[in-house]
């Protein structure tokens, strides 16, 4: 038997947990839950702060890290991402009994949650903006500073030991990419090829090129498939790309090459896939905390090296109406101030008025997503009226009226409960999803391991 399903590995844990939550766990229908993978983890116990004036430290919580480490262990032997888990009263006076929710092919894992994380309700789909490809620009070109032979000249006049990547190297790399490398890009790679064994005195050409030049074998093709978006968020951005922007508002092109970082793991790449501002052959930063978008740093790499300009160039302010619209007591007053022809992604936050009506939506023809706090909407069966729907986010109580009624939409790609609240056990919300996952035809959750023992 795997020790992951051990219960003597879940004991230290178990202990610290029934202190922590005794009166939790001792009253009708309480319970605890959290996920551990094997990198990090999320367990409801109290955090220790650090005696005054001093930095936190791993022996302020070493009882947690401890028990915690016993079952990252295991998921480790198991090769396992990791587990959710439901720790509840047990029918044995004083026990307690642990449920062990592991990971399923028709759930995106949730994010700090024991619940279950978003549905996937047909094979191999994902968010529109993963979806979406950079739009043909007519007329795109290089900018007028970039000039191949100075860039060539003043990184060999400042790099004059560095070792250059043959033309062996470079098809090998183009073959590998499955691209053309634009030529800027070829005559820095031809001067400096980025080895780490080139550099005899540690020192590298940040100073010089910009950025941490990465060897050319670790180029890549920062397309949409390399940046990791799950469903939750990426289903709640939108692409927008206008006239005014330089680098189109993508989750990645296949025009996006990555030779670089800046140091904080922000990457640097020469776009071939330039927005109606931009040029061919500029470089941008992709940002490693968002899931759309990058950012101008200069019109070219002759204008980042040889004249030292990374700060891009400021973006005119337009006013749209917001393709994400936010309805709630801080933001948009209605649902008919959020609606016009484009919107894509309607968002229904915490309200403290009448529910809403989603008549005002009905005939939209891009609204993809809906997510709705509790008890906001008047009659959540109005969403069959959303024809155009890829995902749904609801609370258990709206997704409950939905499956009863036989409301539940018919074209949706994934969905989401949006169960945060402590009362909601997560065991329950997975006899939901299970349900909604039927109704597609979609294989249930059924890795769920329960296990008993003494609370202390």
């Amino acid at each position: 038997m795997s020790s992951l399903r051990d219960i003597t590995t879940w004991q230290p844990l178990l202990r610290l947990l029934h202190a922590a939550h005794a009166d939790t766990l001792s009253a009708p229908g309480g319970h605890v839950a959290g996920q551990i993978g094997p990198r990090g983890w999320s367990v409801p116990l109290p955090y220790r702060p650090p005696q005054p004036g001093r930095a936190s430290l791993v022996s302020d919580n070493q009882d947690e890290f401890d028990a915690v480490g016993l079952i990252t262990e295991a998921l480790v032997k198991d090769g396992s991402d990791g587990v959710s888990f439901v720790v509840e009263a047990s029918s044995t006076p004083g026990g307690l009994r642990l449920h062990l929710i592991e990971p399923s092919s028709s759930v995106e894992p949730g994010v700090a949650t024991a619940h279950p994380g978003t549905l996937l309700l047909a094979d191999g789909a994902l968010p529109e903006p993963v979806r979406r490809l950079p739009e043909p620009v007519p007329g795109a070109a290089p900018a007028a500073s970039a000039d191949v032979d100075l860039l060539r000249r003043t990184l060999r006049e400042r790099l004059q030991d560095a070792v250059g990547a043959s033309e062996e190297e470079l098809a090998a790399a183009e073959a590998r990419l499955g691209v053309t490398l634009p030529p800027e890009l070829r005559a820095l790679y031809r001067v400096v090829r980025g080895r780490y064994e080139d550099w005899d005195d540690l020192r590298d050409p940040y100073d010089t090129i910009g950025c941490e030049l990465f060897p050319l074998s670790e180029v890549y093709i920062a397309d949409a498939a390399s940046r990791e978006v799950l469903w939750q968020f990426g289903a709640m951005d939108a692409v927008e790309t206008g006239p005014e922007h330089a680098v189109q508002q993508l989750v990645g092109s296949p025009g996006w090459i990555v030779f670089g970082d800046n140091g904080g793991g922000d990457r640097i790449a020469v776009d071939l896939t330039p927005g109606p501002d931009g040029h061919l052959g500029q470089v941008i930063i992709i940002g490693h905390e968002g899931n759309i978008g990058a950012g101008l740093v200069a019109d070219s790499l002759t204008d980042m090296v040889v004249h030292g300009h990374f700060d891009g160039r400021p973006v005119p302010k337009v006013e749209r109406p917001p393709l994400v619209a936010y309805v709630n007591r801080a933001s948009l007053p209605s649902i008919e101030a959020a609606a016009h022809p484009g919107l894509e992604v309607l968002s229904i936050g915490v309200w403290e008025k009448e529910p809403l009506s989603l008549a005002p939506v009905f005939d939209l023809p891009r609204l993809r997503t809906l997510s709705a706090y509790p008890g906001t909407l008047a009659d959540p069966c109005e969403i069959s009226r959303l024809t155009h729907l890829e995902y749904l986010e609801l609370p258990p109580a709206e997704w409950r009226v939905l499956l009863d009624a036989g409301a539940v939409p018919t074209g949706l790609l994934a969905a989401g409960i949006d169960a945060h609240r402590q009362r909601d056990n997560p065991l329950h919300m997975i006899a939901l999803a299970n349900e909604i996952l039927t109704l597609y035809g979609r294989p249930p959750i059924t890795g769920i391991t329960v296990l008993e023992c003494a609370a202390s």
